[in-house]
């Protein structure tokens, strides 16, 4: 795997495409309608990745990184609208975050573990094992408030080709797990059917997961919520929201404690008491979403697009 190549040019820098025949956002609550541009529209940065997923924002290098899974490529845009390639050849690198030194992390679902790549390129494996074992197929990370990192392990990668390798579980379970920033160990914290995206609250004290079970016949299309103590130990989940059509694939949680989530129909937006605010309705069902610095711009991952919707100043 190679950190930004010589011939990574995808996209020459210039405006966004305007995007016909969708719907603009739906408000369901005042407070949303006053989240939102009123003459906001979504626009497309690009449009040619196979599967896209896991976006982030990376300050280090002033860009907006996600990752093409099926592509193999981790790609990255730039605010004058260029797009190159970051990482190639990829270990089928699903889920991003950005760690307290500025490293972007990966959850790579062909080597079964996290990763990180520095500002400078270099590239290094941070965990690979529980208690001896292989992870699943690592999905989604976030890093918490004290440096650790916390990441979902479901086995869509273990069944799907076209985004890892088919293999049998180590494991024999579907974990949410904590890695110590001082030990680098991987601690399991929760299990769910299918655990994909995760986020924490504004103030660290909840822990959002979803569960996409119904993606392989389970009845898993939710969000659930855990109450984070002093000692990282996770209180019991309770169901923080339904979605419907399709599943919370992957979500961000916003200054405000609003949950901004992937479904079937868009982005649907939840205030931190589970009421529906609004939605975002996008051509292709989306996988992800992430905010610019500031939260004045929304970045959504759908299937081979990427795109962007301007947001107010909240």
């Amino acid at each position: 795997m190679t950190a930004e190549p010589a011939s990574t040019l995808l996209r020459r820098p210039g405006p966004p495409d305007p995007v016909p025949d969708v719907d603009p956002p739906k408000a369901f609550d005042p407070r949303f309608a006053g989240a939102v541009l009123p003459d906001a529209r979504l626009v497309s940065l690009y449009d040619q990745a196979v599967f896209g997923e896991g976006p982030v924002w990376w300050p280090a290098r002033g860009i907006l990184v996600w990752s093409d899974i099926e592509g193999r490529r981790v790609l990255g845009w730039r605010p004058d609208g260029c797009v190159r390639v970051v990482i190639d050849a990829s270990p089928f690198i699903n889920g991003n975050t950005v760690d307290r030194n500025g490293d972007l992390i990966h959850c790579e679902h062909g080597n079964r573990r996290l990763s990180r790549t520095t500002p400078d390129g270099r590239y290094s494996a941070i965990v690979e094992t529980y208690e001896g074992r292989r992870f699943n197929a690592p999905n989604d990370v976030v890093c918490a408030a004290d440096g650790a990192l916390w990441f979902t392990d479901p086995a869509y990668g273990l069944r799907q080709p076209r985004q890892g390798a088919l293999a049998t579980s180590d494991l024999g379970h579907h974990s949410v797990y904590r890695v110590d920033p001082d030990t680098a160990r991987a601690h399991r914290m929760a299990d769910l059917g299918q655990p994909n995206g995760l986020a924490f609250a504004p103030d660290g004290r909840t822990l959002y997961v979803s569960d996409t079970s119904r993606t392989e016949g389970g009845d898993g299309h939710t969000i659930h919520a855990f109450a984070v103590y002093d000692d990282a130990s996770l209180g019991p989940p309770r169901v923080f929201a339904e979605i419907e059509p399709g599943v919370p694939d992957g979500f961000r949680v916003d200054r405000r404690g609003w949950i901004w989530t992937s479904s079937g129909s868009g982005v649907q937006v939840f205030s931190a008491d589970g009421e529906r605010l609004g939605l975002i309705p996008t051509p292709q069902t989306c996988s992800n979403c992430c905010f610019s610095p500031g939260e004045r711009r929304l970045f959504i991952t759908a299937q081979a697009h990427l795109y962007a919707l301007d947001l107010a100043d909240g």
